[in-house]
């Protein structure tokens, strides 16, 4: 018969093991639950994710112009000829929607229906 032993108190587990995390810290602490990896396959969904959101500008006949840049560094960077990120201050949280859209999750302009017809992301 197996022997059973009870584990120290340093592994206990209880309310005070609960945490919350707030704001941008569960994309800090687990950035591949957000992306799919931290890995070049991560990095490579982010670049998809902006070249969509370009291709949506274009889709709802807002650009014509999407240009994507491989750099020597390994950066790349996306420019489109859209209306970019509405900046004016959002009612009812004080800052503008630009701010919002980059720092809050879940923040964006495509639930509610009235930004975007279609989306390809």
């Amino acid at each position: 018969m197996a022997k059973t032993t009870k584990k120290s108190n340093s592994e206990a587990y209880g309310a005070e093991q609960i945490q919350v995390l707030e704001g941008l810290d569960p994309v800090k602490k687990r950035p591949g639950m957000y992306i799919g990896s931290t890995g070049q396959e991560g990095l490579h969904h982010l670049v998809t994710e902006i070249i969509n959101n370009s291709m949506d500008e274009a889709i709802a006949g807002h650009a014509d112009r999407i240009l994507v840049e491989f750099n020597k560094d390994g950066s790349c960077s996306i420019y489109d000829n859209g209306r970019g990120v509405p900046f004016e201050i959002k009612e009812g949280y004080g800052v503008s929607a630009l701010e919002l859209a980059f720092t809050k999750l879940h923040a964006g302009g495509k639930f509610g229906g009235s930004g975007y017809k279609v989306s390809s992301g």
